[in-house]
């Protein structure tokens, strides 16, 4: 789409800065960064979209990318296996990389910033202690309950029948979460008591999500809007990125069970100037202050799962990574070179980043494999991508086949980017632009963003 497609990024006024190390001199040439994406989702396709037209990158690979990056002007993907760190790190070196974005946990958990940082690799992402916050619910709570950062009271669990017993104290509603890393999935909210023990049971007895559920944190409803809050964090200093709010209910009205995300939108109603600072000073900054107490300085993108409610802000979750679907929405709004933003970081002078943000607002509409988040096809044919028109697509989950076409390729396939003067607009441009796919297995929600438009038509009378 033109309105989108055709964004220039501006330069960040990040300051003066000190010489980078060695391998970023050798990458630097002319001013010019070569950038590496870790990724294959939709998350990595915006990203790699919006890096790609800053005046810096002189050429960005994605890792492994998708079938939507290898379109993008300046962009490569490459069959490196991100899982063997030190193939990553050699790929960096032969190719003069000055720059790697880590876009999914799991790489992050895993230490393949720790890795890249020590090769001398400028890296955007935490290290491995730090990712913790994602990676073991039980650890992130702990870190609220010791630094007296608002979330719902909890306990934790390892034992089916004293997890019961929990649940039967406090009665239900209460949510269930597996520990570890669910791809966005592990996490039940409990309408019953009955509900609850069942959740146990599966997560602990059954293993459906395997060992991410060896430990259940269990804690209490808490009732109030959603919204998803974003800070570049470096150490102990942070700045703050736009609000957006997602869709994790798989059906229309936020009904089903959760997903991933069936999309997002940005900004969130919900938040306003003085609940932001309430965020920034009783979540964001302490939690940074937080980990560097804890020996696990926070370097990378920080993700604030909130419950907002009268005015307050009580923090349901951390991620170590930027959202998905929010991503996409953040990058269309994104006004300022996000590598510029996040050379600065790697080198110390967050401090220094001013962004700068277009007043439109972005809706996204996940275009999921029908099915999703049980059992679903793949390898559906998908038609009729170039010709959007009013939006712009990034791919989350597709293929190509062996005559070379656009196969579905997991739950979540498509991610269809708007922008619109309100949200209202911006709804009506992203369908309008899903309606121009032909892919018989889509399956998608017809109400994301209805809070916000609700909302604002109730502003209008």
């Amino acid at each position: 789409m033109q309105s989108i497609r055709g964004l220039n990024a501006k330069n960040v006024r990040a300051g003066s800065r000190s010489r980078p190390s060695s391998v970023t001199v050798c990458a630097a040439q002319n001013g010019k960064v070569n950038v590496l994406v870790v990724g294959s989702g939709g998350r990595e396709h915006s990203l790699a979209w919006k890096l790609s037209q800053s005046p810096l990158c002189n050429h960005l690979f994605c890792a492994p990318g998708n079938p939507g990056t290898e379109t993008e002007p300046k962009v490569t993907n490459v069959a490196v296996n991100v899982t063997n760190h030190k193939d990553v790190v050699q790929f960096c070196r032969e190719k003069d990389v000055g720059l790697v974005v880590v876009g999914p946990e799991v790489p992050l958990v895993a230490g393949l910033a720790d890795d890249l940082q020590a090769a001398g690799v400028p890296t955007w992402g935490p290290s491995a202690r730090a990712a913790a916050l994602e990676g073991s619910k039980a650890f992130m709570k702990d870190v609220c309950r010791k630094y007296n950062i608002p979330t719902a009271a909890y306990e934790k669990f390892t034992d089916p029948a004293r997890a019961k017993a929990f649940i039967k104290q406090l009665g239900a509603p209460i949510v269930v979460k597996a520990s570890g890393l669910a791809a966005g999935k592990g996490v039940v909210v409990a309408r019953t008591v009955e509900e609850a023990y069942q959740a146990v049971d599966d997560m602990l007895v059954k293993k459906v999500f395997g060992g991410a559920g060896d430990e259940l944190v269990i804690e209490e409803f808490l009732d109030g809007e959603e919204v998803s809050f974003f800070a570049l964090v470096d150490g102990e200093a942070a700045v703050p990125l736009v609000s957006a709010q997602d869709h994790k209910a798989v059906g229309d009205g936020d009904t089903g069970p959760n997903t991933g995300g069936m999309g997002a939108y940005s900004p969130a109603p919900a938040m306003n100037d003085i609940i932001h600072q309430q965020v920034m000073e009783d979540i964001i900054y302490p939690t940074a202050r937080g980990m560097a107490a804890e020996g696990a300085p926070f370097r990378g993108t920080l993700f604030a799962g909130l419950m907002i409610k009268d005015g307050k802000a009580k923090l349901l979750e951390h991620n170590v990574r930027f959202g998905d679907p929010e991503c996409q929405g953040l990058m269309a709004r994104l006004d300022s070179d996000l590598v510029d933003a996040m050379l600065a970081a790697t080198r110390g002078r967050l401090g220094d980043v001013r962004l700068a943000w277009r007043p439109e607002a972005a809706l996204t509409v996940v275009m999921a494999a029908r099915g999703y988040p049980g059992e679903y096809p793949k390898g559906s044919v998908i038609r009729g991508l170039e010709g959007v028109t009013g939006a712009k697509v990034f791919h989350a989950g597709t293929a190509r086949n062996a005559a070379g076409e656009v196969v579905s390729a997991g739950g979540r396939v498509l991610n269809v980017t708007a922008l619109g003067k309100d949200v209202e607009e911006a709804q009506a441009k992203a369908y309008a632009a899903v309606k121009q796919i032909q892919w018989a297995d889509a399956y998608y929600r017809s109400d994301i963003g209805w809070r916000a438009v609700e909302r604002l038509r109730a502003g209008k009378h």
